[in-house]
């Protein structure tokens, strides 16, 4: 009778929960040694060879440290040198740079969906009014909100250098899209010309993009194990701008305020459950990511 009772005890006992991909790739405080590669998508991937911006640049500085998320592809870090230099035409002194990815890229345990493959990064808003910081100012400064809170405008805030930023990190090849706040994006379709058309397209609405510009880069070029998101705008009558019904639709009221909806009577069976970006599993991700997570 003992024996039975311990055996019904080892079977109602709960296995043990699999260690999601979040947790294995955030303990790994150093890249592979490996030739740079991102693998997979940039919501469902990781990164080998990744390289670590620099903490303080010439022109630029990478934020919240304690993170250890200034990681990505030689590439990104190339690109964000190079813009952080060339926004000095619009009156920056340079950049604040945020989360980009982890040293092996991979899903985050917080604050992001994507920034898996080494090739995103976060700008923030906020103009750099020196680029001195310590490394605890760096955990204390917060970027600023240049959309207004009801999410139908810019606010005070806004200027127009602000768009001559996003047009230079829009126009460079190497950008696949560039996430803002609709409100920012409708803001510059108000001026827009035909010459702007083709770095606007690249400029895309996705809600919490207020205080920041989340830049995406193009697979780089013999990047075999990567894939590049399909191009998404068609809007031909303005050129692919973008510029269109559908980009209102970011600050309609049905978007904003949607209605309640009532469940049907007759409600079908619930789908499996799917599992967030945090709650991945290796088996979720590109089979190369479990030799990237395991090398020296």
């Amino acid at each position: 009778m003992i024996r039975f009772l311990l055996c019904f005890a080892l079977v109602a006992l709960p296995a043990k929960a699999e260690t999601t991909a979040a947790k294995l790739f955030a303990a790994l405080p150093t890249p592979t040694q490996s030739q740079s590669m991102p693998i997979g998508t940039y919501a469902r991937g990781c990164a080998a060879g990744n390289v670590q911006l620099p903490e303080t640049g010439p022109t630029w500085q990478a934020m919240r440290l304690s993170r250890n998320r200034n990681w990505g592809n030689p590439v990104l870090l190339q690109y964000l040198e190079d813009l952080s230099a060339e926004v000095s035409a619009a009156g920056w002194k340079g950049l604040y740079i945020g989360d980009m990815g982890n040293p092996r890229g991979g899903p985050m345990i917080s604050g992001h969906a994507s920034h898996q493959i080494g090739l995103d990064a976060d700008v923030w808003f906020l103009k750099p009014a020196r680029l001195d910081l310590s490394t605890a100012d760096r955990e204390k400064i917060s970027s600023i909100a240049i959309r207004s809170n009801d999410q139908l405008s810019v606010n005070q805030n806004w200027d127009r250098s602000y768009e001559a930023v996003l047009k230079t990190a829009a126009s460079d090849p190497r950008v696949d899209r560039i996430f803002v706040a609709a409100a920012i994006k409708i803001e510059m379709c108000k001026s827009a010309t035909a010459s702007d058309t083709t770095w606007l397209q690249h400029i895309r609405p996705e809600a919490g993009h207020e205080d920041h510009f989340h830049v995406r880069l193009k697979c780089p070029v013999g990047a075999a194990l990567c894939q590049t998101q399909t191009p998404t705008v068609s809007d031909l009558s303005k050129g692919g701008s973008g510029c269109d019904d559908t980009l209102m639709y970011w600050v309609s009221d049905a978007y904003l305020h949607p209605k309640p909806v009532k469940p049907p009577k007759n409600p079908p069976p619930p789908r499996p459950h799917k599992r967030t970006s945090r709650e991945y599993l290796m088996s979720d991700l590109p089979a190369q990511c479990m030799g990237v997570l395991n090398a020296n």
